[in-house]
């Protein structure tokens, strides 16, 4: 088996486990920040929470409905910034949204580098990236739904 070969199996594997059982996946009733996404694209539709205090994202969480590689990409998003300052979340969704549509990013993105095998399937990578747009929307409270389009 090649390298390509095991990695993608990896990518598949991760994917399939966080979209049967995804992370973080309610509602957040004291939530500060909160934002809606929507990839006409898909049909993809989610709504992330965030508590962030402190220039921290406390707690983070989503909801919704969509492909496997949107449900995935979220749950492995609000695994990735819990607890971290909101520079670095701004940082990472740069980071992801390069990996993802130019090139692979200089930095270690460590379970997050799953999500780069979208990059196969440049028709999926708006799923990919929606939850990111969401959180950065949520953050920046832009007041506006994300989209992906």
């Amino acid at each position: 088996m090649r390298d390509d070969d095991g990695l993608r199996d990896l990518y598949q594997e991760v994917i399939f486990d966080h979209n049967r059982a995804p992370r973080n996946f309610h509602a957040m009733d004291d939530a500060s920040h909160r934002a809606d996404g929507h990839n006409p694209l898909c049909g993809d539709q989610l709504t992330v929470y965030a508590k962030v205090s402190g220039g921290i994202v406390q707690d983070v969480s989503f909801i919704g409905h969509g492909c496997a590689i949107s449900t995935a990409s979220a749950s492995l998003m609000t695994e990735a910034v819990r607890g971290q300052p909101v520079e670095q979340v701004e940082a990472l969704f740069r980071n992801i949204h390069a990996m993802l549509t130019e090139a692979h990013p200089d930095c270690d993105l460590g379970k997050l580098e799953v999500l780069s095998g979208v990059r196969e399937f440049p028709s999926r990578v708006k799923c990919a990236t929606l939850a990111w747009h969401t959180l950065h929307n949520a953050i920046i409270q832009a007041g506006d739904t994300a989209v992906t389009e």
